[in-house]
């Protein structure tokens, strides 16, 4: 984002803040106003508010999601991501069900009651094959949740998805202002068909996960102020935002990475918006702050999701540069985590950690 942050003044940000609370919304121009007021004071009220808002509907829990990351082949060529259809040096691999089964076995013996299979759109990783696996998964233990995160997909395919057990979808928006989007990807690919899929997703009564980076190429405050109108009339269970960070083998290679401070405050903003959203602490801030997770706590998010993924590939799925896939963001230091968490005052749940919808 270019534009400097010369936002309204503290009490006025204050005024905003309290409306966004009461109202869970903002005119396009307060949007604006108070997205480019993330001056420490400004940011450090809202994390306060929205910490006592997620408390008031989640408590201290943080949810621990596991997360396969199955296959790394994808036919689509967004400019930002590292295993675009475009770049030939990935090592690309799929891993296969009994792979995907015992990766997610493991994260239940260690405690995980959610399984998020994320990959490219693999046109060679079939959908009735996706589907027997989230069935084998269902079946084995009930109490677990499915959550899938594999892009978009025609409306029958989602629904013999959902049809197998699959209880929730993430599927980023990536941006809600159309001439923003098309800056990000090929032609080929329209913000239409991407919001689409997520009202399609909504049909079939999945949980639906949206969600933008921040900072990516070209962003302005006024594409922000159009995400957080598209979240706040969507209403997605579930939002996952993290800073924009380059992959050297795409066309971004050299553009700036985004702000670790401004996602902290958006996260804040969210949670003031949509005070039930299940909201994660990324990789992503993990990737560029080593303190980022415990700031996303503290700035109101409730989801951290650690990688079950088989070590031998985990490299392998570098969506862009040094992304962070051991210590803390492994499944094998389950138990540091655990203990790391309460430390900071939080308690892992235990469950499946499903959304909470509030009246409003």
């Amino acid at each position: 984002m270019n534009e400097a942050s010369s936002g309204a003044s503290f009490a006025k940000c204050c005024e905003l803040l309290s409306q966004l609370e009461t109202e869970h919304s903002l005119p396009r121009r307060a949007w604006r106003e108070l997205i480019c007021s993330h001056a420490p004071d400004v940011q450090s009220e809202a994390a306060r508010r929205a910490v006592i808002v997620r408390r008031r509907f989640y408590g201290n829990r943080v949810f621990l999601r596991g997360l396969v990351e199955f296959t790394n082949f994808c036919k689509n060529n967004c400019y930002y991501c590292g295993i675009r259809a475009g770049n030939p040096k990935v090592c690309r691999y799929r891993l296969t069900e009994k792979e995907i089964l015992a990766a997610a076995e493991h994260g239940y013996e260690l405690g995980f009651r959610t399984v998020v299979l994320q990959g490219g759109e693999d046109p060679g990783f079939g959908d009735d094959e996706l589907a027997r696996i989230v069935e084998k998964l269902k079946s084995a233990h009930p109490d677990r949740a499915v959550t899938l995160s594999c892009g978009e997909r025609p409306f029958e395919v989602y629904r013999r998805w959902k049809d197998a057990g699959a209880d929730r979808y993430l599927l980023r928006h990536e941006s809600a202002d159309h001439a923003h989007y098309a800056k990000l990807h090929p032609a080929s690919q329209s913000l239409q068909t991407r919001l689409e899929c997520l009202r399609m997703l909504r049909e079939l009564h999945f949980q639906v996960g949206a969600g933008f980076m921040v900072g990516s190429p070209f962003q302005t405050v006024d594409s922000l102020a159009e995400d957080m109108l598209f979240l706040c009339g969507f209403k997605p269970e579930m939002v996952g935002i993290g800073p924009f960070i380059p992959h050297c083998d795409t066309p971004f290679a050299q553009e700036k990475t985004g702000s670790v401070e401004l996602t902290v405050y958006l996260l804040s903003l969210i949670r003031l918006a949509l005070p039930d959203v299940l909201l994660p602490a990324t990789t992503a801030l993990a990737t560029l702050d080593p303190d980022g997770r415990r700031k996303g706590l503290f700035a109101g998010a409730n989801v951290i999701m650690p990688n079950l993924s088989p070590p031998a590939v985990r490299e392998k799925y570098l969506l862009y540069n040094n992304k962070a896939h051991t210590g803390l963001e492994s499944a094998e230091s389950y138990r540091q985590l655990i203990k790391s968490l309460a430390e900071l005052g939080f308690e892992a749940g235990s469950d499946r950690g499903d959304h909470v919808r509030s009246e409003q």
